[in-house]
């Protein structure tokens, strides 16, 4: 198949660039199209290929402060122009991207972490009362019309994979479309090489510090419990949160995949404060031998159990300090926690994916 790859931007490696960095190793010579791409901060697998970016890429400040340009990004999308021939063009999207026009007589089949989170059920968490006053008014002003343009861009879209059950239905609420499931994975091949580590008295954070993240609750109960939490990441509320933070609370930065591997296998557990649409990190604290205290809403409902986490039901700090309350009391066994991780391998993951491609393509 001739095949062409969509992603919203390459300006980091997280849960979703892994997984686009498996779209290209199943389709190497694909070409990438993205709205921002800045070299080097993905993968090699990645970068190895003919990566095509919108004309935000020349925008000032654009790699650190994308978001601030949100009501350009339908523009950007709709100024990619595929020039490539392609029967099939797979797009990995959480925001814009998929509403780039696939080519007459392609397929495209979209790989969809969530609907914009900025203008569906998290919208107050961006734009709400504790956002800057700009992106309050901003908000509102274009709203409706990036809502609008989100909905009629899935009209280019044949077929719609939700990376979670919690997703699927999200896109059937707010899209009226069908969607397939294919959960993403953890990638067990760090953790499997790396050394043994003994654990330490710390709990450990790594998240980027986005407001739906919420590591500012787990930072207001470690500050009110004073044991030693561990902050790993960055992100736009990255000072308001080192401001809030007490002399328990230790920020590391953004650091290599070794410091979080060790990390992760010291911790006594992950705390996980979030509505994630999937949730890969807490995956690899199960791969590390650890533990997580998760809320109990969102994707980790599918790949966490009472076997492996203690769950907090109330998105605020009395919730949260009991749950690590409780988390003090109990005992978990390595074997569990790193089997249950291996139910969402990468090798599983590439061969559904390979599956639903082939049937969806030749069903059309």
């Amino acid at each position: 198949m001739n095949v062409v790859l969509l992603h919203d931007w390459l300006t980091g490696f997280r849960g979703g660039e892994r997984v686009l960095e498996v779209f290209c190793e199943l389709f190497p010579e694909a070409p990438l199209y993205t709205l921002i791409h800045r070299p080097g901060t993905t993968s090699a697998t990645i970068e190895a290929r003919k990566i095509q970016s919108s004309f935000l890429d020349q925008m000032p400040g654009v790699a650190k402060h994308y978001r601030k340009y949100l009501p350009l990004f339908p523009r950007a999308a709709d100024s990619l122009k595929i020039i490539e021939k392609a029967d099939l063009v797979l797009s990995s999207s959480h925001c814009v991207i998929k509403g780039v026009k696939k080519p007459a007589g392609s397929t495209h089949i979209s790989y969809i972490h969530s609907p914009m989170r900025y203008l569906y059920d998290q919208y107050d968490a961006y734009f709400g009362k504790g956002a800057p006053l700009y992106q309050q008014w901003g908000a509102r002003v274009f709203k409706n019309s990036l809502t609008k343009w989100d909905k009629d861009s899935n009209q280019n879209v044949d077929f719609m994979i939700a990376n979670s059950l919690f997703v699927q239905q999200r896109i059937e609420k707010y899209y009226g479309r069908t969607s397939d499931v294919i959960h993403p994975f953890v990638d067990l091949i760090d953790f499997e090489q790396a050394p043994l580590r003994e654990k330490k008295a710390f709990y450990v954070v790594v998240s980027a510090f986005a407001p739906n993240k919420r590591v500012d609750l787990a930072i207001k109960a470690f500050n009110e419990l004073g044991l030693p939490l561990v902050v790993i990441g960055s992100g736009q509320k990255e000072r308001e949160l080192k401001e809030i933070a007490g002399p328990s609370i230790e920020f590391l930065g953004n650091v290599s995949r070794a410091v979080v591997v060790q990390k992760l296998q010291e911790a006594k557990a992950m705390i996980f404060p979030g509505v994630e649409d999937f949730g890969i990190t807490p995956l690899e604290a199960l791969t590390a031998g650890t533990p997580v205290i998760a809320y109990k809403k969102g994707g980790v409902l599918e790949t966490l159990n009472e076997n492996v986490a203690v769950f907090f039901e109330e998105a605020d700090v009395d919730s949260l300090i009991a749950a690590v309350k409780g988390f003090e009391a109990r005992k978990f066994e390595q074997k569990i926690l790193k089997a249950r991780a291996r139910d969402f391998s990468k090798e599983i993951f590439k061969e559904k994916m390979k599956t639903y491609i082939e049937q969806k393509v030749q069903k059309k």
